[in-house]
């Protein structure tokens, strides 16, 4: 159950650096990081329905036209078309919680059909494991978002 109040902590935090964001920084890259507010947002998003997706069979991803967007090694800088609004993405992240949380009830201590490997370094055989990881990977792309808006002032 620890996993989960972590989940909503880390999520509460991420809507917090969020409510201090200004619309006009949203687009904005400063010299030093390799994506903007936007990304990282979106690459939240996408990356825990992902994350859900792989741990829990049954889970349906949603936005899956924004791995485009979001996905591992993209780039603003190579967008083609236009990319979800500001209000798109916090809604898309207040939603998202609630229904990972009801997929996950009782699940937790499940094993996986298949591993999920980060490399040759993290193998996460359970569900438990896939979404501590999920946590680990939100708080440090909250902590982007937090530097971009320290940068961009």
């Amino acid at each position: 159950m620890e996993t989960i109040a972590q989940l909503k902590f880390a999520r509460m935090y991420t809507m917090g650096r969020l409510s201090q964001t200004k619309e006009d920084t949203w687009d904005k890259q400063p010299t030093g990081f390799n994506n903007t507010i936007r990304w990282n947002v979106g690459h939240l998003y996408i990356s825990m329905e992902q994350f859900a997706a792989k741990a829990l069979p049954d889970y349906e991803p949603r936005h899956s036209e924004w791995d485009t967007f979001f996905g591992m090694g993209t780039s603003p800088a190579e967008w083609e078309g236009q990319a979800p609004s500001q209000e798109e993405l916090e809604v898309a992240l207040q939603e998202q919680l609630p229904r990972v949380l009801e997929a996950l009830e009782g699940k937790l201590d499940d094993v996986m059909p298949e591993p999920l490997k980060i490399g040759d370094m993290l193998t996460m055989g359970t569900v438990d494991a896939v979404m501590q990881f999920a946590l680990w990977h939100e708080g440090l792309h909250a902590g982007v978002i937090h530097a971009l808006n320290r940068a961009i002032g």
